[in-house]
C-alpha cells in the first residue's frame, strides 16, 4: 500500500511552530484520517494534538525526517472544509497563530488536556520517594500541589535523568448517559411470565403488559417510572428474568428547556415584503450579497428575519442567526423557537461546557436547521448554509477582545460569500462602517422606516441637569421625570431607566484632601458597593473595605460621588416606596440564567420599574413599557475615544425604541449636562441620517475610520520605563519602514494606562489602501515574540475602542 503523509497543525502556539508538519500515516490509519480530525502526535519529546489540515500521497521531506501519528482523536472531522479555510483566512486577517483559530471554533470540550506523570528513573533519596512519590515508582504531577522547594529539587532530578515526564494528551469531550431499559421482543417469554405470575404481584403484571404494547422499544428509567409509579426492585425483578434490558444511552443536555407556544407568520407591511423580496430572491439565485438592513426601533426587523428564514429553510438549507449579547439571546431563542422548534440550537459562552459541546453535536449531525448564538456562534459547523444574519450588526460586542481579535460580522460575511449566499446585517443605528458601504454600493440598503402595527415613534424630552442641580440638592432625579414616573406608576403602565455605570457610587473622596482610593493593580477609582460594604476594581477584581480614615491625610471627612445602579435604586425606594424595582447589571446577573429571570419577571408585570445598565438598552419588547429615562446620557461622550459620539447616539435610539412599541404611545426623558451634543440632539429627533453625515464630517476631518483604515500596536510590562522604551523602538522601526502616507501615532500611555500590575502603551496606524502594512505588520509579530523579559505586543485590526 502506497504512504500517505498528514499535514497537521500542532498545539504548539508559538511563532517557529506556526506552520503545518507532517507525519506518516500508519497503514492502518490510512483509510480512517480526514481533514479536520484531531489526532495525537509526537513532537519533540513529548505528544501534543494537532489538526489534520490536508493529506498527501508525497512529501519532499526523507524517511528519517518524519515521524507517524500516535492516535486518533475523533472518528468523523470536527472541522469541515469550509471552517479550515476560514481558519487560514482569520490567522493573516488577526495576526493570530492558527491553532489559536482552530481552538476558538471548537467547543471547550474539543480542546486538549494535558496530563503531566512523573516518574522515577535513576536514584532518588528515600525523602523524595516516600514523601513525594509516596512509595511509587510513577504519579500524576500538578505544580500546584508542591512547595517551591519542592519544584526545585523535582526540577534538579530531572535535570540529573533521575525522573522523567511524560505527558498524555486526554480528550474532555464527555457524552452525558443516563439509565435506560430495553424491552425484550420475546413476546412468547413474557406471555409466559404474564400467566405464571401471582395474583398479588400486581406492578409486575403491569410492566409486562406494558412491554407488550411497545415491544422493543427503549425506554428512560426516569419516563418509565413516569408512566408507571414502579420501584427499582420491581425493574431489577424485570431485568433478572430478561424482560428488561439495562442500557445507557445518551442524554443530550438542553440549555434552553422553556417550552415555547408556537407562533405563526405575521402579515409584513409595503417595506418589509419589499425587504423580503429582495434578499429571497438573492437566496434563489444562490450568490452572495450583503444587505444592510436599517430599520428604526420596532419597525419589525426580526420579522423579517424569521420570514427570510422560513423560505431558506424550504429549501433545505441551514441559518445562522447573530445576536450581539449573550443576554439578549434567550429573547431571541425564544422567537425563533416559536416559529421552527425543536430545528433550533442555542450556541454561547454562557452554556457550561456540556451543555456547549451538546448543541455543538446537534449541529454538526444535522439535526437541526438554525442556529441562534452570540459572537461565537459564528463557527456554528453547518453545513449547506443558506442565509446569515447579524442583529445589531453595530455592536462592539461582535468583536473579541482578546487573541484572536476576529470581528463575528467579519466571520459571517466571509461565510456569506463562501457559500454565495445573502448575509442580512440589520440595525436601527448601522456602524457609520457599514452605512459607508451602502452608500459605495458595497452593500445593498433596505430601509424600514414605520413602526410595525402602527406604533408611533416615542417623544424624547431633553433635560439640562445643570439646572436640575442649581436649583437644589444632589438628585439622579430631575422634576419632570419624577413626574413622569409617577404619572406611569398611577396608570399602572411601567418604566425602564437606564444608568450606564453599576455599582452603589463611582468613587470615594477625602473632602479635606482630595485623595481617591485607587488599585493598586491598575491605578484606577474603585467602585463602591454598599451590599458588600467595599471598594471594587471592575478590570481586575481587586477588592477592599471602604475606608473611615483617610490614609494620605488622617481625615475622617470620606465621601461618596458619582453614582451607580445601587445608589439609584435606593433613591427610587424614598421617592416611590410602593414601587416595585427590578435592579439588573452585571452584580445582579451574575447567575447563569438570572437575567432571563429578571426579564420574565419584568414581561409578568411582577414589577413597575426596570432599571439597568446598558444591558437593558436593546432587544426588549414589552408593550406596557411606556417611559423610558436615560438618568446619566453623559457617561461616553467624555472618553478619549473617536467613536464616543457614535455609541453614545447609538445607546440613546436603541433605549428610546423600548418605549411605546404596542398601542400605548411612549415617552423618553433624557438627562444630560450636554444637551446641545449633536449626538443628543439627533437622538431626540431620531435622525440617524442627520448624525450619519455630522459624524462623517468629523470623521472627515480627524482622518478617521471609514475614510482610513485603523490597526493598534499594543504593549504591556510590569515596568513602565520598559514598556516606553519597546514602543519607543517599534514606533522608531514603523517610521523608517512604512509608506510616507501612512500615519503614525505615539506611543503613548493607553487611557487606562495600567491594570492588573502592568503598564499599556499604544501606538496606532492609520492607512487608505487596507493590506498595506500587514507583511510590515507581521514581521513586527515576529520579532516580537524574540523580545526578553515580559513584554508582551498584540496587533488589533479595526479596534472598537482605544481605552
Amino acid at each position: 500500500m502506497k504512504k500517505q503523509y498528514a499535514q497537521i497543525i500542532v498545539d504548539v502556539p508559538t511563532m517557529q511552530t506556526d506552520q503545518p508538519y507532517t507525519y506518516v500515516i500508519p497503514e492502518e490509519m490510512i483509510d480512517q484520517i480526514l481533514p479536520g480530525m484531531r489526532v495525537t502526535v509526537p513532537f519533540g519529546r513529548r505528544k501534543v494534538m494537532g489538526f489534520v489540515i490536508g493529506i498527501r500521497a508525497t512529501t519532499d521531506l526523507s524517511e528519517d525526517q518524519l515521524r507517524s501519528l500516535t492516535t486518533i482523536l475523533d472518528l468523523s472531522p470536527v472541522l469541515n472544509t469550509e471552517l479550515l479555510s476560514l481558519s487560514d483566512y482569520l490567522a493573516d486577517e488577526t495576526f493570530a497563530f492558527r491553532i489559536s483559530i482552530l481552538q476558538t471554533m471548537l467547543p471547550n470540550a474539543l480542546k486538549a488536556d494535558y496530563q503531566h506523570f512523573i516518574k522515577i528513573v535513576g536514584k532518588v533519596s528515600d525523602d523524595v520517594a516516600n514523601r513525594l512519590f509516596m512509595g511509587l515508582t510513577e504519579i500524576a504531577f500538578h505544580a500546584s500541589q508542591y512547595s517551591d522547594k519542592d519544584l526545585a529539587t523535582l526540577a534538579k532530578l530531572r535535570r540529573q535523568h533521575s525522573i522523567e515526564v511524560r505527558i498524555e494528551v486526554n480528550d474532555r469531550a464527555k457524552v452525558k448517559t443516563q439509565l435506560a431499559y430495553q424491552f425484550s421482543q420475546n413476546v412468547a417469554m413474557l406471555k409466559t411470565a404474564q400467566q405464571s405470575l401471582r395474583p398479588t404481584a400486581k406492578k409486575q403484571a403491569q410492566l409486562i403488559a406494558f412491554i407488550l404494547q411497545h415491544v422493543g422499544e427503549t425506554w428512560l428509567k426516569k419516563e418509565l417510572q413516569e408512566m408507571l409509579p414502579l420501584s427499582d426492585a420491581t425493574l431489577a425483578h424485570a431485568v433478572t428474568h430478561e424482560w428488561l434490558v439495562k442500557k445507557q444511552v445518551e442524554a443530550l443536555r438542553d440549555p434552553f428547556k422553556a417550552t415555547v407556544q408556537k407562533s405563526n407568520p405575521l402579515d409584513l407591511n409595503d417595506e418589509q415584503q419589499q425587504a423580503f423580496d429582495r434578499i429571497s430572491a438573492s437566496a434563489d439565485l444562490h450568490r452572495f450579497a450583503p444587505f444592510l438592513l436599517e430599520g428604526i426601533t420596532g419597525s419589525g426587523k426580526t420579522e423579517v428575519y424569521l420570514q427570510v428564514a422560513q423560505h431558506v429553510l424550504k429549501q433545505g438549507k441551514t441559518v445562522l442567526f447573530l445576536v450581539p449579547e449573550i443576554a439578549l439571546t434567550p429573547q431571541m431563542v425564544r422567537r425563533v423557537k416559536s416559529r421552527f422548534g425543536e430545528q433550533t440550537a442555542v450556541l454561547h459562552s454562557g452554556l457550561s461546557d456540556g451543555e456547549r459541546y451538546d448543541e455543538w453535536r446537534r449541529i454538526e449531525r444535522g439535526d437541526v436547521q438554525i442556529v441562534v448564538g452570540a459572537r461565537s456562534a459564528v463557527f456554528a459547523p453547518l453545513d449547506n448554509l443558506g442565509l446569515i444574519i447579524v442583529d445589531e450588526e453595530h455592536e462592539t460586542t461582535y468583536k473579541q477582545s482578546d487573541n484572536p481579535r476576529y470581528n463575528a460580522r467579519d466571520v459571517a460575511l466571509w461565510r456569506g460569500e463562501y457559500y454565495q449566499i445573502p448575509v442580512i446585517l440589520g440595525s436601527a443605528t448601522p456602524s457609520l462602517e457599514t452605512r459607508a458601504r451602502a452608500q459605495r454600493g458595497v452593500y445593498e440598503r433596505l430601509t424600514l422606516t414605520q413602526r410595525a402595527g402602527g406604533a408611533k415613534l416615542p417623544q424624547v424630552d431633553i433635560i439640562d441637569m445643570k439646572d436640575t442641580l442649581a436649583d437644589g440638592p444632589e438628585t439622579n432625579f430631575s422634576a419632570e421625570l419624577k413626574d413622569k414616573i409617577a404619572d406611569r406608576l398611577n396608570k399602572k403602565e411601567q418604566i425602564v431607566l437606564m444608568l450606564n455605570r453599576r455599582g452603589f457610587s463611582s468613587f470615594v473622596m477625602c473632602r479635606d484632601c482630595g485623595f481617591v482610593p485607587r488599585d493598586p493593580n491598575c491605578n484606577l477609582a474603585m467602585t463602591l458597593h454598599m451590599d458588600s460594604h467595599t471598594l471594587k476594581c471592575h478590570y481586575c477584581g481587586h477588592e477592599e473595605p471602604i475606608p473611615t480614615v483617610c490614609p494620605n491625610c488622617g481625615s475622617k471627612r470620606i465621601r461618596y460621588y458619582g453614582t451607580g445602579t445601587e445608589k439609584v435604586a435606593i433613591e427610587l425606594a424614598e421617592l416611590f416606596p410602593t414601587a416595585r424595582v427590578i435592579r439588573m447589571d452585571q452584580d445582579t446577573t451574575r447567575k447563569k440564567g438570572s437575567m432571563d429571570k429578571l426579564l420574565e419577571k419584568f414581561g409578568r408585570h411582577e414589577a413597575d420599574i426596570l432599571l439597568g445598565t446598558q444591558m437593558i438598552a436593546k432587544g426588549l419588547d414589552f408593550p406596557d413599557v411606556t417611559l423610558v429615562g436615560v438618568l446619566n446620557a453623559d457617561t461616553a461622550l467624555g472618553l478619549p475615544d473617536f467613536h464616543a459620539s457614535e455609541r453614545t447616539f447609538q445607546l440613546l435610539t436603541q433605549v428610546s425604541g423600548r418605549a411605546g412599541r404596542a398601542q400605548k404611545s411612549g415617552e423618553v426623558v433624557v438627562q444630560t449636562f450636554n444637551p446641545q451634543h449633536y449626538a443628543i440632539v439627533f437622538a431626540q429627533q431620531h435622525d440617524y441620517e442627520g448624525f450619519y453625515h455630522q459624524e462623517m464630517r468629523a470623521r472627515h476631518a480627524g482622518n478617521y475610520s471609514p475614510y482610513y483604515y485603523t490597526v493598534q500596536i499594543q504593549a504591556s510590562h510590569y515596568d513602565e520605563n520598559q514598556a516606553a522604551l519597546q514602543m519607543l523602538q517599534v514606533a522608531r522601526w514603523l517610521r523608517a519602514h512604512v509608506d510616507q502616507d501612512v500615519i503614525v501615532l505615539g506611543p503613548s500611555p493607553k487611557p487606562i494606562a495600567k491594570m492588573r500590575n502592568r503598564y499599556y502603551f499604544q501606538i496606532i496606524l492609520k492607512f487608505k489602501q487596507r493590506d498595506m502594512v500587514d507583511n510590515l505588520l507581521k514581521t513586527l509579530q515576529n520579532r516580537s515574540q524574540n523580545s526578553k523579559g515580559d513584554l508582551r505586543l498584540s496587533i488589533d485590526r479595526e479596534p472598537v475602542s482605544f481605552m
